[in-house]
């Protein structure tokens, strides 16, 4: 049985030779599906991400070398890649792949050490493969055994507690001013990574409602068309910067992040809001630098404003636990890695007493078929064979069962083995010491 992980990632590839080897993902299962039937019906899941392209492979009928010259061959026309992947790809062999599969669902070997997303897009290959029917035995046990590890880190680690992201970060210290975010209106000034991601972390606080404020309008309503749980979902707005004076007002949090070099929110700005929301609390987060928000703002009463200097000692600090986290999240999975490997070995066990079983009844059907044609009548001679004939025939069967079953062990036996005691071994497993 051969046991693959192979594959490029952040870490070993630029973008432009991931994107290039990315699947869609609709396309997913007839992908799985092709490349196992293109591997000899071999075991086949394909994770593709935004930060990496992943191929989990078990084959009882191709070797190692053979799984990975072929898949990347497969790779490469179905990509129609100018370029030789080999530079970039890593392979993962047996226990290794099974190491390396268990620290991606736990987030170990994601860009943002302990981030959770990853594990929700395994499961979905995870159904899409089996909906594919391109998985079976091994891969099926070896997903639901990285699962089980998944949450199990979680559970007994701090690994995702501590938010890494500036967005997440801004998120966290809203959660220390606001007990509930069903009520609350969120203005979001900006449309790019960091915006749509703390929009993405606030949404699953269940907000009541979301301003996408943008210099080109386009782009602050497909960000909140994308956000947005529905096409019908009124709660997701667009608006151009020129109106944020007069939606300001409804803002109980406000995230920034352009690349303005001047400020876009000054301090009478938000006096004038402040006084509109009869000096309710607002919650700002200044994430751009240059800053969008004017620093005299932090001056005013019932305005918490934070800066992005203000959020990296927390996230160094978050950083930190993480990795310590991340420590006693790799004991965890050598743990499970063993029970894979023990699994893995009892079926192998299985697997060989089968073979074994088969192949020596088949040698030994053969044989008496041909010891059987050996007595048979000859020329249509009702008497049968004779006494002589049939003691013959035995005699010739049970010689030739003897030489065929004792072939392998002996020229086994007869060669140089340095680390095995070869002989200790065939007298165990053919009980020689005892009568």
């Amino acid at each position: 049985m051969s046991l693959i992980a192979l594959g490029i990632n952040h870490k070993t590839a630029p973008v432009e030779v991931r994107e290039k080897a990315a699947f869609a993902d609709h396309e997913l299962a007839e992908m799985m599906a092709e490349l196992s039937h293109a591997l000899h019906s071999c075991e086949v899941a394909i994770l593709s991400t935004c930060n990496r392209v992943e191929f989990y492979l078990a084959s009882t009928e191709l070797n190692d070398q053979q799984l990975i010259e072929l898949t990347l061959r497969w790779i490469e026309g179905k990509k129609q890649l100018q370029q030789d992947l080999q530079p970039y790809v890593y392979t993962y062999l047996e226990q290794d792949a099974v190491l390396h599969l268990m620290r991606v669902a736990s987030g170990l070997d994601s860009m943002v050490l302990g981030e959770p997303q990853i594990l929700g897009q395994l499961k979905a290959v995870y159904q899409k493969a089996r909906r594919a029917g391109s998985i079976a035995q091994v891969l099926e046990r070896l997903f639901q055994k990285a699962f089980s590890a998944a949450k199990r880190v979680r559970h007994e680690t701090e690994i995702g507690t501590n938010p890494v992201s500036v967005a997440y970060a801004a998120v966290s210290l809203a959660k220390h001013i606001f007990a509930d975010f069903s009520q609350l209106s969120v203005l979001f000034v900006g449309a790019g990574e960091t915006i749509e991601l703390a929009a993405r972390h606030l949404q699953q606080q269940n907000v009541a409602k979301m301003i996408m404020a943008n210099r080109t309008l386009a782009n602050g309503q497909k960000l909140a068309n994308e956000i947005a749980k529905s096409e019908a979902d009124t709660s997701y707005k667009a608006i151009g910067l020129e109106a944020i004076p007069h939606y300001l007002p409804q803002a109980d949090i406000v995230i920034s992040s352009t690349g303005s070099m001047l400020p876009i929110i000054g301090q009478g700005m938000v006096e004038s809001a402040i006084k509109q929301r009869r000096r309710k609390s607002m919650f700002m987060v200044d994430l751009a630098v240059p800053r969008d928000i004017e620093s005299s703002v932090a001056k005013l009463d019932d305005v918490y404003l934070y800066t992005v200097d203000d959020l990296e000692g927390v996230i160094q600090e978050n950083m930190q636990a993480r990795q310590q986290a991340a420590e006693q999240a790799e004991v965890i999975l050598q743990e499970f890695v063993a029970e894979f490997s023990r699994w893995q070995a009892g079926r192998e066990k299985h697997d060989t007493v089968r073979e074994l079983r088969q192949k020596f009844a088949t040698i030994a059907h053969n044989e008496l078929e041909r010891a059987k044609a050996l007595v048979a009548v000859n020329n249509g001679d009702e008497a049968g064979p004779s006494q002589q004939e049939a003691e013959k025939a035995l005699e010739e069967l049970t010689h030739r069962l003897m030489k065929k079953f004792l072939h392998q062990p002996l020229v086994w036996l007869r060669q140089d083995h340095d680390e095995l005691d070869t002989h200790k071994i065939t007298r165990e497993l053919f009980d020689l010491d005892n009568d």
